[in-house]
């Protein structure tokens, strides 16, 4: 049976695998919800078609705004798949980060409880 490092570090393994698979697997179109959120700002059609005067891909110009620190998983147009390979380590990184804080945050509170 697998110990709680071991666990973790094939966990780590697996997810940077899949999130640098997914870089260049990934479509460029938007998401159901970045869809969405496109259409209720009308920069969208239910066609797909964008309007006359604008990108369907041009966020912001409308009633909805958003701003990432790292947009569609990448670091921009001029790192290339690189940017978006960056964007997934460091992302993955971050929630293992989050989730082991957090856990040790509730552990800390049991630990009161049971004395």
């Amino acid at each position: 049976m697998m110990d709680n490092k071991t666990f973790l570090i094939v966990g780590v393994i697996i997810a940077l695998v899949i999130g640098v698979l997914a870089v260049f697997l990934a479509s460029g179109d938007p998401d159901g919800l970045e869809s969405t959120a496109l259409m209720v700002s009308g920069q969208k059609d239910l066609t797909g078609a964008a309007p006359e005067d604008g990108d369907a891909e041009a966020v912001g110009t409308g009633t909805f705004t958003y701003e990432s620190p790292m947009p569609d998983y990448s670091l921009g147009e001029a790192m290339g798949p690189l940017g978006g390979v960056i964007a997934i380590i460091v992302g993955i990184f971050l929630t293992l980060a989050v989730v082991t804080g957090a856990t040790w945050l509730v552990k800390q509170g049991s630990d009161k409880t049971k004395s």
